[in-house]
């Protein structure tokens, strides 16, 4: 490599035309440019270490201009210059950044089945909360110490709900690393009970029938975008959780069976769930078929179909037309209905199943997604009749309504 270096000259680089075979350019020291028969230019450094030749790649002309070229150059011969392979030393750093936490993650992520939103949630917390901290770091080296140091900085913004979810996502990381061959532990399992515990939420709700029938008028008086009244219309009737409603996809829609088949992937439980609809339902969703149909998101953000609708959409809506959180949230539906079924006489298994519940055996659980289905049909279709009669009759009549 000894001789004369900077030999190109850049009026030479750029002229240079190219042949019918490969032909090369020489820089000195190592460095040249492959004029391929395509015309596209490889910069090449050529070596010998411990007498052995061999050769790197450097980038190509002019994504690579000569500058830059001979910069890398004069790196890789003081790598020689102190005994060391620049090949062997860049494979050596592929492999660990293959094996970073961000490396295995975003593998992970794109071989998951889960639905789109929920990679979605992953990657932004991950990028936000554990990539700088963690994400060159190789897998096996993390410990779970390491880990907690970085979930107590999510903690210390008051955001604890989200630590334990992000502490969660590195879990199932760990274990596809460990499936993979790259990781021996799981450092997250080791941190349960570590983070601060979540209050549960209760939700606000109504449950008299009294100021039930005035927020359903209310709502279908509504005259906001159609997606969100939609939504805000089907809220009530289904009573899934407010993430699985906003996600709906018409690909889980089957109209002509009146049910909507939500896949395990956009489940709390991680477990598939079916949701009878209604013919109240049903006349909504053939209403909006024809807006966002027929595949696609069936409640779009109001800015692009490719999004559904935003977390705070739906509650914002009730605040537009005149309930504060303390009166009502789109979660609140479900215990509106729970309380009220149950009131009613209907089995508490008939309804727990249709909230969804996770099923305290989970061999069991796995399978029952279609359990009671005659019954939570026959459940459902009362349920949308009785909500008719709510928004028609006064509390006396609607009480009845729900004895009958």
């Amino acid at each position: 490599m000894a001789g004369q270096l900077n030999k190109l000259k850049q009026k030479e680089l750029d002229a240079a035309k190219s042949k019918e075979r490969a032909y090369s350019m020489s820089d000195g020291g190592g460095l040249v440019v492959l004029v391929q028969p395509s015309g596209a230019k490889w910069w090449r450094f050529r070596y010998r270490h411990n007498g052995i030749p061999n050769m790197i790649s450097l980038g190509t002309y002019p994504d690579t201009d000569l500058k830059t070229a001979r910069d890398k150059r004069a790196v890789a011969r003081m790598l020689l210059a102190k005994n060391i392979d620049p090949a062997a030393k860049r494979l050596a750093e592929k492999e660990a950044q293959a094996d970073s936490f961000l490396a295995v993650a975003e593998e992970y992520m794109s071989k998951s089945n889960s639905h789109t939103s929920t990679i979605e949630t992953m990657r932004r917390r991950f990028t936000l909360y554990i990539y700088p901290r963690l994400g060159k770091r190789p897998i096996a080296d993390i410990d779970s110490p390491e880990l907690l140091r970085a979930l107590r900085r999510v903690e210390a913004r008051g955001t604890f709900e989200t630590a334990q979810r992000i502490r969660t996502a590195c879990g199932q990381v760990f274990r596809y690393a460990i499936a993979t061959g790259r990781a021996a532990t799981d450092p997250a399992e080791s941190l349960r009970g570590t983070l601060t515990m979540v209050k549960p939420k209760h939700y606000a709700t109504m449950t008299k029938p009294k100021e039930i029938g005035p927020l359903l008028r209310a709502i279908d008086a509504c005259d906001g975008h159609t997606t969100v009244v939609a939504a805000l219309k089907m809220a009530p009737l289904v009573f899934v959780r407010p993430g699985e409603l906003r996600g709906a996809d018409w690909e889980e829609i089957d109209l002509e069976a009146a049910q909507w088949n939500i896949p395990a992937d956009r489940m709390k439980s991680g477990r598939p769930h079916i949701v009878p609809l209604s013919s109240q339902a049903v006349a909504i969703l053939d209403d909006l078929h024809p807006l966002t149909g027929p595949k696609g998101y069936v409640f779009p953000s109001v800015r692009s179909m490719r999004r559904p609708l935003s977390e705070n959409t739906l509650n914002a809506a009730l605040r537009r037309i005149g309930y504060t959180k303390d009166q009502i949230t789109t979660h609140g539906f479900r215990s509106m209905a729970s309380t009220l079924l149950h009131e009613q006489g209907y089995p508490s298994l008939h309804i727990e199943r249709q909230l969804a519940h996770v099923e305290g055996n989970k061999v069991k659980a796995s399978y029952n997604h279609a359990e009671y289905l005659p019954q939570r049909r026959e459940m459902m279709q009362h349920w949308a009749d009785y909500l008719d009669g709510l928004k028609k009759t006064n509390a006396i009549d609607a009480t009845k309504l729900g004895q009958s």
